[in-house]
This record gives C-alpha cells, sequence and structure tokens, in this order.
C-alpha cells in the first residue's frame, strides 16, 4: 500500500476509571467503535497519571472521582505533563461545579456515565478533532450558571459586532455552515470573521473560546 492510500492512524485512548464493570462497558463501547485503540488503562489517579504521562496518548478517559489521586488533580498535573493529550471526563457527577472546574483545567469533553452508550464514541471523535464536548443533559446547567471564574483576568478585545456574533455561535456549538446559515453570510465571511475574532483574543481553541464565552454571559439563552 503506497503512503498515500495509507489508512489513517486510529486514535490512541487511555482509560481511567475505578470501577471494573465501568472500565469494562468503555472498553466494549470504544473497541466496537471505528479507528480507535486503548493503549492501557488504570484503576486509580497515581496509576493513571504516571501511565497516561508515559504513553501520551491521543485522548484521556478520566473519571472524576478515583482514589489515590483524584480526577481533578490528574487532570491539572496530565495537563503540565502530556498538553498534546486531550481530556474527556467520564463521570456520575451533573454538579455544574465539577464541569466548570474542569473547563478551567482545559479539558476538552465531560460525559455522563448514564449517556456514555450514546454519548462517549461521539465526544472522542469531537475532542480528537479540536473541538469542545459537553454531555447534552449538562450543558444548559453550565451555560446558565453564572460567570466562570478563572486564574486570570479575560482579555478584552476591540471585537466587531459581527466577530461577536460569529464567535458566540461557534462557542454555542454551531459549525460554521450553520453559523452561515444564521447569519446569512458566506462560510469563507463566517471563517475569516472566526479567525479574526479568536485571533484579536488571542486564543488558539474552543476550549479557550468557551470559557470566555461563559464569562461574557454569551450563552445565557442557550
Amino acid at each position: 500500500m503506497s503512503e498515500s492510500c495509507a489508512l489513517p492512524k486510529p486514535l490512541r485512548v487511555f482509560l481511567a476509571d475505578d470501577h471494573p464493570i465501568v472500565l469494562a462497558g468503555v472498553k466494549a463501547i470504544i473497541g466496537a467503535a471505528e479507528g480507535m485503540t486503548i493503549v492501557g488503562d488504570a484503576c486509580d489517579g497515581r496509576n493513571a497519571l504516571k501511565l497516561a504521562t508515559e504513553l501520551k496518548p491521543d485522548i484521556v478517559i478520566l473519571d472524576i472521582s478515583m482514589p489515590g489521586l483524584n480526577g481533578t488533580k490528574v487532570a491539572e498535573q496530565l495537563r503540565d505533563n502530556s498538553p498534546e493529550t486531550k481530556i474527556l471526563a467520564l463521570t456520575v457527577h451533573e454538579d455544574k461545579g465539577y464541569l466548570r472546574q474542569l473547563l478551567v483545567l482545559g479539558i476538552a469533553g465531560y460525559v455522563l456515565k448514564r449517556s456514555a452508550s450514546e454519548e462517549l464514541v461521539r465526544a472522542i471523535r469531537a475532542v480528537a478533532a479540536g473541538g469542545v464536548y459537553l454531555d447534552p443533559a449538562i450543558a444548559g446547567k453550565v451555560v446558565g450558571g453564572g460567570p466562570l471564574k478563572a486564574d486570570g483576568p479575560f482579555l478584552e478585545a476591540d471585537l466587531s459586532e459581527r466577530e461577536v456574533e460569529v464567535l458566540r455561535l461557534t462557542a454555542a456549538g454551531h459549525s460554521q455552515k450553520a453559523v452561515a446559515a444564521e447569519l446569512r453570510l458566506g462560510v469563507k465571511t463566517v471563517e475569516t470573521y472566526k479567525a479574526r475574532g479568536m485571533d484579536k483574543l488571542g486564543f488558539e481553541s474552543r476550549v479557550q473560546l468557551l470559557r470566555y464565552a461563559l464569562n461574557k454571559g454569551w450563552l445565557d439563552d442557550y
């Protein structure tokens, strides 16, 4: 097979959960999905951090409540040890406080365990593509929950009205095609407004944009 025809490399996924039944269920879900492979797993926080740092997977599916070192601490340290690895929280917690705390830490997704069979593969693909994925059952709670506090002040920028509209819709999860239809603009024009606005804010990811949008109250109506 020529290099140009080579199949894309599968997403390398690492699992961390202290419940054997949950771990087995997640393995089954990922094992049945196309283009993914499990490179390791752990049932406590310290081993999860150690192995994920060594293996540097594309995605870490991380339980928040684990013995030894809780998921929040693992996420915080893994962000520093392996910044290229995307973290997807898988949890029973529906309290928006957990979600907002993890968003500040830079996680790329949050899926409830009760939704895993329907949402997990979709979430993995979304965060692997550079997006942010919030379980639909909890997304409304965080966007309506008031300002998100971060470690430092959010940047202010001289955004145009159109840039604000495009960034607001993007943060709410709309595709560029959907934003173009909503604002009656061309897709290329939307791309330009988005790129210009992100550049003014100094942002490089949708995680940063989402945190900013929450802080500014742009998503309160969603």
